[in-house]
């Protein structure tokens, strides 16, 4: 990987990139790609290659072929963060040294490898505050251990650490997985205030991609850059889909004139042979002459079959590549009559909860009918724990938790499935008794169609995996007229959001989702807004929206 120095030239750029894992499984052959200065959200279905992308930029991967060009400094947030619990905050975001060494000199040591470790970096201390304040971790010690910190802390401690290196490229990776409201919003404002160079961002989140400059989309290994943010995308894509609509309609037109004149022709020469022979035997015309008479006959049949085939062929290849033009993209279509719920029924009661692992949840809450509730809150405040208890997977410690109907639970590690059974024999074990033929013909309407059923648990990918879980969790018997998820679209690409707002579509029972994501939330037509620190109370999709990203619902 080759680096230019200069800001000014701050880009990413691949050319002729190739990449295979072990397995022999080829990721990207030939890819070429640059993105300039601004901010860019890479989007694709999972499995496209996103992140193994960021780490061939990054310079974590080797290719097999091709060049990889940074254009000044680079930093990177991969996305699943560990960190030893164990450090420091300062440790972890590698300025302990520096730090001491400040220290030491401010004491009166005037040893000169002190001076060599600071450098020119005086203000680091107050540089690392600064930053930690802006990502709305002002309160957290540099001596503080970080495993003293939330999840989404560490996340967004990750998020300080790469930007006081100020590079002049940024890569990110799924920034707002276990990100809370609170701490999405302060990674909104960071992406949209940044300036320095170019910043490349996976992600999901669709109030992330209305913040980047172009989107970048990665299908069928190769990528194409489109301007402005999602929602000009999203518009992009109509207008694409529209004309590759009309052309797929033109083209099967085409080939059906095609196909009705060749059998028009086919006809039109048997008739004439018929013809020609029956006048031949009225005539009397010699044998030898009618042989030169069918030669030149079959010769002039043949090239005017020729003709329309090498017309129909060509109109067939016309109409495969006007489908390949067409996206394909999938969509959950199931119909789920067995998980209505009678508007006014009792379903769930909650009375002075305090879980096992969490504090006491003041106020009371019933959900009667088919109520679609939103549980927000920071990360840590409980939510999780909240639904194991409602589940029975860890029962409170103190207070009445009753629940009246059948009730399934999808968590957020998505650990429902038996990974050495078939999808089919996942789902036959939440529903006993049920047909293997109704199971199947379910699990096609789930997109495991045919042999796709078969498949074992522990070979699918993570969309696949993500629909297998929820096809257990929602074909289970006796129907769940309770469903509950948890952060469900954690991990999950926009294709994966797409199917899971389709299937909950049709599901007609209530439905109690803990989760950050606002446009999914809003989009899956939530009737209820609950909010939980020190207590469960209700809100409304203003005051979140408003409260988390600092604009109102329109």
């Amino acid at each position: 990987m080759s680096k230019t120095s200069t800001t000014a030239t701050a880009a990413v750029a691949c050319s002729d990139l190739s990449f295979q894992w072990k397995d022999g499984t080829t990721v990207f052959d030939g890819l070429s790609l640059t993105l300039g200065r601004g901010r860019t959200g890479l989007v694709g279905t999972n499995g496209a290659g996103k992140s193994t992308l960021l780490r061939l930029l990054a310079g974590r991967l080797r290719p097999s072929r091709g060049s990889v060009t940074i254009g000044g400094s680079l930093a990177y947030l991969p996305q699943n963060v560990i960190l030893d619990t164990g450090m420091r905050v300062d440790q972890a975001m590698g300025i302990a040294d520096k730090r001491a060494a400040l220290h030491a000199i401010e004491s009166g040591d005037a040893s000169e490898r002190h001076f060599e470790t600071v450098g020119d970096d005086w203000d680091i201390e107050e540089r690392t505050l600064a930053t930690l304040g802006s990502l709305g971790l002002g309160g957290i010690e540099l001596d503080r251990t970080v495993g003293r910190l939330s999840g989404g802390e560490t996340v967004l401690l990750r998020l300080a650490t790469v930007l006081l290196e100020r590079p002049d490229v940024l890569l990110l990776d799924e920034p707002t997985n276990n990100l809370d409201l609170f701490a999405r919003r302060r990674l909104y404002d960071t992406v949209e205030a940044w300036r320095s160079g170019s910043l490349v961002v996976v992600s999901h989140d669709l109030e992330l991609l209305e913040r980047v400059d172009r989107i970048a989309e990665l299908r069928t290994g190769s990528v194409t850059v489109h301007g402005g943010a999602w929602s000009a995308y999203q518009e992009a894509l109509a207008v694409q889909r529209e004309a590759a609509e009309r052309t797929l309609r033109a083209a099967d037109a085409d080939l059906r004139r095609q196909k009705r004149e060749l059998e028009e022709t086919h006809i039109k020469l048997a008739r004439r042979r018929r013809t020609a022979k029956k006048a031949a035997a009225e005539r009397g015309i010699p044998k030898i002459v009618q042989g030169a008479l069918k030669r030149a006959a079959q010769e002039s049949a043949g090239k005017l079959r020729g003709v329309h085939e090498e017309r129909l062929d060509e109109a067939r290849e016309r109409r495969e590549e006007a489908s390949e033009a067409v996206r394909d993209d999938a969509e959950i279509k199931v119909d789920l009559p067995h998980t209505e719920v009678p508007s006014g029924r009792s379903v769930l009661r909650l009375s002075g909860v305090r879980p096992r692992f969490g504090r006491l949840v003041s106020g009371d809450l019933l959900v009667s009918g088919p109520e679609r509730i939103a549980l927000v809150g920071r990360n840590g405040a409980g939510k999780t724990t909240l639904l194991r208890a409602i589940a029975g997977q860890q029962p409170p410690a103190e207070g009445e938790v009753e629940v009246f109907v059948p009730t399934r639970f999808l968590p957020q590690r998505l650990d429902v499935l038996d990974e050495t059974l078939s999808i089919a024999e996942n789902v036959s074990r939440t529903a006993p008794g049920v047909d293997d033929q109704h199971i199947r013909a379910q699990l096609a309407r789930f997109l495991f169609k045919g042999s796709r059923a078969a498949q074992m648990a522990g070979t699918l990918s993570g969309g696949e995996r993500f629909r297998a879980s929820l096809a257990a969790t929602m074909l289970a018997s006796p129907a769940p007229q309770l469903l509950m998820l948890d952060e469900p679209t954690n991990n999950l690409d926009l294709s994966s959001v797409r199917q899971l707002t389709n299937a909950l579509e049709a599901y007609r029972g209530a439905l109690l989702i803990a989760g950050h994501d606002l446009r999914f939330l809003e989009s899956v037509g939530i009737t209820r807004w609950l909010s939980l620190d020190e207590e469960l109370r209700e809100t409304t999709a203003e005051e979140v929206r408003e409260m988390f990203t600092g604009t109102a619902v329109t």
